[in-house]
């Protein structure tokens, strides 16, 4: 028979021995550890650095190559290199010559190859040269027929500067040796120099339409006999012949003759806006202006590839004719920056394919 009191002591014992054992794992529980501090983290090892481009030599490269008359460093390294402007990375001098960065018609460049890279250098070999004590390297003896002679000035400047009026005689036409009279040169004393040039046209870019400068067609020097408000001036130098209204603009500084060969800015376009001395296309050895300057980061040396603009031409199955379609553009050449201005630089162009005019555009190569 169910006993509840005995079923209740049962309960009560049962509630005792739990609240005991309840209090002693109370009483001889170990204290949680303290966390372990997060392990400090390991240095971030730095990005291996991209390697540099390497120079590429041409497929039909020669293992031997006789430098000829007329040669320059951007022909010869174009005979070896798909890109010229890696010629200083493959170049090795020959440190027994006087001068081993100079080369010479006669010279024979060979390929050898050093830890595995190709390098050009002089065969040295017996014979007999004949050479100039202050010779110039290229590109300068290219260089000398526009370095001194390429001018853009502001429209202000041009202005304000002193002018032929008239000579002697009723002659509208002046050269060397004669003796012209020029206006608007108070402060001119005897002896000084000028540069004798005729305004050319406003330089405006052909996007923003923003006035670049005033390109001027050079004419020649121009040296003070006598001071004064009519002052008497006697050309010296004649480029072609000088007239009235010509004007004496003072010799800017010295442009920097020699400079590294180097490419522009990435993402710097610009377009042809000027040929320098030619009426409608120029070649190579000619020079043109740019309409990206100095404030673009254009410097002298820089070498721009050139781009001919694709023409339309109809499509002679599409739409039976009528479907006209756009060509794509041409690379026709290369232009190395020689002189530059805050918003214009002029370029020589040292390599072209096709004749170059204006509206072409000028790239990174």
């Amino acid at each position: 028979m169910f006993d509840a009191r005995a079923a209740a002591r049962v309960r009560q014992t049962a509630v005792v021995v739990l609240l005991a054992l309840g209090l002693a794992a109370c009483a001889t529980a170990p204290e949680p550890a303290a966390p372990e501090p997060d392990p400090a983290p390991e240095p971030m090892a730095a990005p291996e650095p991209e390697p540099a481009p390497e120079p590429v030599l041409r497929p039909t490269a020669p293992e031997r190559y006789v430098v000829q008359e007329g040669d320059t460093l951007w022909s010869i390294a174009n005979v070896f290199l798909r890109d010229p402007w890696y010629w200083s990375e493959i170049w090795l001098v020959n440190p027994q010559v006087r001068n081993p960065h100079l080369i010479y018609p006669g010279d024979v460049l060979s390929i050898h190859f050093v830890d595995d890279r190709p390098r050009v250098m002089v065969d040295l070999g017996p014979r007999i040269r004949i050479e100039e004590l202050e010779e110039e390297p290229f590109p300068i003896a290219a260089l000398q027929p526009f370095m001194f002679r390429a001018r853009v000035v502001d429209d202000e400047t041009l202005e304000q500067a002193p002018y032929i009026v008239a000579a002697r005689d009723e002659r509208v036409l002046f050269g060397p040796g004669d003796e012209v009279y020029v206006r608007n040169a108070p402060d001119a004393e005897q002896y000084d120099l000028y540069q004798l040039v005729r305004r050319d046209r406003m330089l405006v870019d052909p996007v923003t339409r923003e006035e670049l400068g005033v390109a001027t067609i050079p004419v020649g020097e121009a040296e003070i006999l006598r001071g004064g408000e009519i002052a008497t001036a006697l050309i010296s130098v004649g480029e072609r012949e000088a007239l009235r209204g010509d004007r004496l603009i003072g010799f800017d500084e010295d442009p920097d003759l020699l400079f590294d060969i180097s490419n522009p800015p990435p993402g710097v376009e610009g377009e042809v806006i000027l040929l320098f001395d030619a009426i409608s296309q120029i070649g190579t050895y000619q020079a043109a202006v740019i309409n990206r300057g100095e404030r673009e980061g254009v410097q002298d040396g820089q070498v721009f590839a050139v781009w001919e603009a694709g023409r339309t031409a109809s499509d002679p199955v599409a739409g039976r004719g009528n479907d006209v379609v756009q060509l794509p553009e041409e690379e026709v050449g290369r232009l190395m920056v020689f002189r530059t201005f805050e918003k214009v630089a002029y370029g020589l162009v040292i390599e072209s394919t096709r004749p170059i005019r204006e509206g072409f555009k000028t790239r990174h190569p």
